[in-house]
């Protein structure tokens, strides 16, 4: 606990808003997405499909690839506990929502589906997306699946296994608009995704990556990729890290309190 309130503390000294921002490209982005309204009734939707998941009271055992959760204490949890902490929050939400209706995103890939719920928002946020999400777990990916039948989000493909394995051929011959980075929270694992990920950009892809603050190795593996040199542009809101590959851009990295 102490070490994420010691990093928020050091973000807010570092931060800034659209003042500190010099970049045309950016200063449009902080003024005219991040700190823009968010359409209500997507955002009423969003909340809708959480209500539904905090209402399931079955247990599930999850399987945990990644580096376990620090706030269960076994791998028998119960669905509405899950989307609780597990869960993309409000404020994402809304973020997300945003940067979607913005960059009018198409083609999407999610590392980590967990329960479904970030998945929906990326569903609702444009429903004529093409969305594929992977997730280890089979639990947990029964549960999104049953959510996104229940709600009736037809444009996602979910792909269940090990991401070592379904990565490589997620990534093959294709190209992403939008990847979002929610699986494994480990330095390695991370650093490899974003590797293998590396081959499926264009000029105006966007990877986001969850939780960057989470821990040191986490902050580790955010500090090495904005400093890739396919990298261009990075932006650091403390949960999220957020990366372009712009080539018109100057390399620049931007703190920005969201």
């Amino acid at each position: 606990m102490w070490f994420k309130v010691k990093s928020f503390i050091l973000f807010l000294l570092k931060s800034t808003n659209q003042h500190g921002v010099h970049s045309p490209f950016v200063y449009n982005l902080v003024t005219k997405c991040f700190y823009q309204k968010t359409d209500a009734s997507k955002v009423n939707l969003v909340n809708t499909a959480k209500k539904w998941l905090s209402l399931n009271k079955k247990t599930i055992i999850v399987t945990d690839f990644g580096s376990g959760s620090k706030v269960f204490k076994n791998n028998e949890r119960k669905i509405a506990a899950i989307a609780k902490v597990a869960g993309i929050n409000t404020k994402k939400v809304a973020l997300l929502l945003r940067i979607l209706a913005y960059f009018e995103i198409k083609n999407m890939l999610e590392i980590g589906t967990s329960v479904g719920l970030g998945t929906a928002t990326l569903s609702i946020g444009n429903s004529k997306a093409t969305i594929t999400t992977l997730e280890g777990c089979k639990s947990t990916a029964t549960i999104a699946q049953e959510l996104f039948d229940t709600f009736k989000l037809e444009n996602i493909k979910l792909t269940i296994g090990n991401f070592k394995e379904t990565l490589p051929i997620a990534v093959n011959n294709s190209k992403f608009d939008l990847i979002y980075f929610d699986g494994n929270h480990q330095k390695e694992a991370t650093l490899n995704y974003f590797n293998l990920c590396l081959k499926t950009i264009h000029n105006n892809s966007i990877f986001i990556f969850d939780d960057i603050n989470l821990s040191p190795e986490m902050q580790q593996a955010w500090s090495t990729i904005k400093k890739h040199p396919k990298v261009t542009i990075s932006i650091d809101t403390f949960f999220w890290g957020i990366i372009f590959f712009r080539k018109e851009q100057e390399k620049e990295h931007f703190t920005i309190r969201v």
